[in-house]
This record gives C-alpha cells, structure tokens and sequence, in this order.
C-alpha cells in the first residue's frame, strides 16, 4: 500500500555518484603522494598487498583487492568475483559488487564476463570502491591489452635510501 513512496532505484545516478567518488580521492591521492608518477607497480595477491615505487625512492603500499580485469583486444570485462587468476581473498571488494547487483536485480553486474568499454571497467571499479568503503583505484597492465583494475586501502608510505 506504501510501495508509491519507494523510490526506484537509479543505477546510472549510483554510478556517476561513484565516479565522482572515484574522481575525488584519485585527485588527493595525486596530489599527496603522487599517484600515476611510479615508476613501477606490484601486486602480492598472497600478501594482499600493492605496491607502488617511485624514481626518488618513495614507496606507497596499501592492501588491495582485485576488481576483474579488462581485455581491450575484445572489450571485455572479467569479475573478479570468480576469476581463475584471483584468489578468494582478494575478491572480496568484487563479491560485494556481487552481492549489491543481486539484491538490486542489475544484471551486467552479475554476468562474470560482460561487455564494455574501458571506461565500463572504471565504473565498475568505482561502484565497488564505493561499496566496499575503499580509498582508491587503480588500473594496471597485465599483458598486452589486459588491465587490471583494483581497489586500495590506506596508504602507507616510505622512503628507500
């Protein structure tokens, strides 16, 4: 009898709210220690870890999650929710994305490969750091044409001498 005051949810306004969230702390994080300036990056997925060094010696370090993995050659995204390259532990963040698309009935959400555009997998990496209250993305090659994108927590860093 009430279901008229229920407000659809608007999955678009959702994502762009995420992007901008996304955006937000991309800008901080350049801005405070340099992200997209390393020189190099890493990922320990037994470690659950990140690792960014940089040509003056800096090093940042977080503990990450992998989101799926984006294939530019067919323009295709892979959850890392049931990836065969990604372990259980670090899927947590893309079980979440998971779990949402479930109980909002989004369907490309819950297709373990879809369709898109780069741009797509951004989104997708925005929702899921929104979701999961992470402190950023990041989008790193993987081979020719592969990307994978993840999210970070807190940020540690350190100098190498």
């Amino acid at each position: 009898m009430f279901d008229i005051f229920k407000k659809k949810f608007d999955f678009n306004a959702y994502i762009d709210a995420s992007m901008e969230g996304l955006k937000l702390v991309t800008d901080a994080h350049r801005s405070t220690w340099n992200l997209g300036q390393e020189s190099n990056w890493s990922v320990d997925q037994e470690q659950g870890k990140i690792v960014f060094t940089f040509s003056d010696g800096t090093v940042a370090e977080a503990p990450v999650q992998i989101i799926g993995t984006f294939n530019s050659r067919d323009n295709t995204f892979m959850w890392g929710w049931d990836h065969p390259s990604v372990i259980p532990s670090l899927q947590v963040n893309a079980r979440k994305v998971l779990d949402f698309a479930r109980e909002k009935k989004i369907a490309e959400l819950q297709t373990q490969k879809v369709e898109c555009t780069e741009q797509g997998a951004w989104e997708f990496s925005a929702v899921a750091m929104r979701l999961s209250e992470a402190n950023g993305a990041y989008r790193g090659e993987a081979g020719p044409g592969t990307y994978v994108f993840m999210n970070f927590g807190t940020i540690s860093l350190s100098k190498n001498t």
